[in-house]
């Protein structure tokens, strides 16, 4: 007999183990494993055998139309939103340069942690249910339950908030214009934008990923464009200030703000406030992990999402940063105006790269910085209703939700878990005032925070992961794609991110010496309550459904995996066909090693 090939692309190699043989598809698997023996000698079910884990149901199907460079662009647009462009202002006034670039690359790296950790697993398994069926299986079914929920709920919230504040931006040039007809209406915009992205996310997936991709293309080249603005403004290119600014900002007034004390003290604080602030830009990186249901070859676009996120992460996040500290300092006062601005409404007034063209003297930018807003907040909004959907959808296969939503059209859509979830954003409709918007920015205060338990839980799930490989012999050689932190990193990054989560709140402790308060009760309120919330979500489930946790030699590793490694070695021998033979295309090489890495 022929061996197969065992490789993949990037050379790493497939160990052949017990129970397990390879296909010829690039040393794909294929599941022969069983449920092992028992102590009396009879055979024993395997996990996936004695749980509704996997659903073969065609009418619960998924379709992968995901394109490995659309899962790549989803998984950086993500993690660019309006926190780059408009929640840095107060992390720079507060905080100062020096702290914001610290902060942001540790969160950075914590980011790269999380999508490492979760591309190990949806690499070696890419169920449909994504990290909340990791957590069902590998750790507890109720970790499952809660973090599946935890999800869809911070999603409902964040999508009609993003359809507001695309509203709001939009509201800038009626309000600069001095229009107050009925065409400025909120309500009117609210409706196209919902429209609009309900048929996006209604038309398939494939659809979808194509959009999404240009849009966060589009990002991409604001990013870009971010990036070489600032690099001429503090070189003094730019505007009526000629003299270049470089780290003079750094010396005066500082690369460390004092916050909310003096001294040493006040400098650490500074640099402290800055862990929730950039936890809140990094969060929707992990939105990948959501994705690998529907790609058409996961082993091969999950790793390289991962790869790319870390890069684009180092390269937009902390270069634009370190920009930004030098051409705008901490103690502008038009940045405090910025900052003002920007707890009332959502639109280029708000963007501290605005203030940074104001100091410098150039004009016109306001309108191209709302432009960008725009794309960031229509963007966000339609991959959030994907997010919303695909996890109310989980929640459904995993047996934790009504069964209908679980159900697909023909598209692959599950068109009852989009019905509910957009039905959850007409709350936009009663939220188009300013006021309100200010009121419901609590509510994204508070699904942050379920944001970052998020990244706990897949951290959770990982660190059992590999507990069960090492349980049923599974080595690493035998995985597309590993962790380069491996287990420690896990744990460091578990630690890491749980001190965030406990410290996050610690402003309001602290006497306030504008309002006078010694405690900020309700924002004491908002940070913490989600962390009672989702350890009762867990406690209760174990307690009603009575569920254990998943030991490690029982751990489902290959429940549903025989399938998926058909589909997939499939759709190789598809692609190899169309291509004549070959894995990759002269084309395809080239945007992979140049225009790929950005795009």
């Amino acid at each position: 007999m022929v061996q197969p090939n065992n490789g993949y692309d990037d050379g790493m190699e497939m160990a052949q183990y017990q129970g397990m043989e390879t296909s010829p598809y690039n040393g794909m698997e294929i599941n022969t494993y069983g449920g092992g023996v028992s102590d009396d000698g009879s055979e024993k079910l395997a996990f996936h055998q004695t749980t509704n884990v996997y659903d073969e149901d065609p009418r619960s199907r998924l379709r992968r139309d995901l394109k490995t460079r659309q899962i790549a662009m989803i998984a950086l647009g993500g993690a660019l939103g309006t926190g780059l462009l408009i929640n840095t202002g107060p992390s720079l006034a507060n905080s100062g340069p020096g702290s914001m670039l610290i902060g942001y690359a540790l969160v950075g790296v914590l980011c790269f942690a999380v999508m490492s950790a979760m591309g190990e697993m949806a690499a070696w398994l890419p169920l449909p249910s994504g990290f909340t069926g990791f957590a069902h299986r590998f750790v507890d079914p109720a970790l499952g339950f809660a973090l599946g929920w935890n999800y869809w709920f911070k999603y409902i919230i964040t999508t009609p908030n993003n359809i507001i504040a695309s509203v709001l931006v939009i509201r800038y040039w009626f309000n600069k214009a001095g229009y107050d007809g009925p065409g400025a209406n909120g309500a009117i915009y609210v409706a196209i934008i919902l429209a609009a992205i309900i048929a996006i996310n209604y038309f398939g997936v494939g659809f979808f990923g194509e959009f999404e991709f240009w849009l966060s293309s589009a990002k991409v080249l604001v990013m870009l464009g971010l990036i070489i603005f600032t690099i001429v403004l503090a070189t003094g290119g730019a505007g009526s200030e000629t003299r270049p600014t470089g780290f003079h900002y750094w010396n005066d007034p500082g690369a460390f703000a004092e916050y909310k004390a003096t001294g040493g003290g006040g400098r650490f604080l500074g640099f402290w406030n800055v862990m929730t602030s950039a936890v809140f830009s990094f969060l929707g990186a992990e939105l990948v992990g959501v994705t690998v249901g529907e790609a058409q070859n996961p082993r091969r676009a999950i790793p390289r999402a991962v790869k790319l996120t870390f890069f684009r992460i180092v390269f937009f996040y902390i270069v634009l940063i370190l920009l930004l500290g030098m051409a705008v300092p901490y103690n502008s006062p038009k940045l405090l105006s910025a900052n003002n601005a920007g707890d009332e409404t959502v639109s280029a007034e708000a963007s501290p790269f605005v203030v940074a063209a104001m100091i410098a003297g150039v004009d016109g930018l306001p309108d191209v910085i709302n432009v960008c807003l725009l794309i960031f907040t229509f963007s966000a909004a339609n991959s959030d209703l994907y997010i919303a959907t695909r996890s109310l959808y989980s929640l459904a296969i995993e047996g934790n939700a009504p069964r209908i939503f679980g159900r697909t059209n023909d598209k692959g859509v599950p068109i009852y878990a989009l019905t509910l979830s957009s039905a959850c954003c007409t709350i936009a409709f009663m939220s188009t005032d300013v006021g309100t918007f200010k009121t419901f920015s609590y509510f994204v205060t508070l699904v942050t925070i379920f944001g970052i338990l998020t990244w706990i839980s897949i951290l959770v799930s990982h660190i059992c992961f590999v507990r069960a490989r090492k349980a049923q012999n599974i080595e690493d050689t035998a995985l597309a794609y590993v962790s380069p932190f491996g287990v420690k990193g896990s744990y460091a990054a578990l630690i890491f991110a749980c001190v965030i989560t406990f410290f996050n709140g610690w402003p309001t402790f602290v006497h306030n010496p504008v309002t006078g308060e010694k405690f900020d009760w309700r924002n004491f309120i908002v940070s913490y309550i989600p962390i009672p919330i989702y350890l009762g979500m867990i406690f209760g489930y174990k307690v009603i459904m009575k569920t254990e946790r998943v030991q490690a030699g029982d751990a489902d590793l290959f429940g549903g995996k025989a399938k998926i490694d058909d589909d997939e070695a499939e759709f190789l021998a598809q692609e190899m066909r169309r291509k004549g033979g070959v894995t990759e295309t002269k084309y395809q090489k080239y945007y992979r090693v140049t225009l790929g890495n950005f795009f």
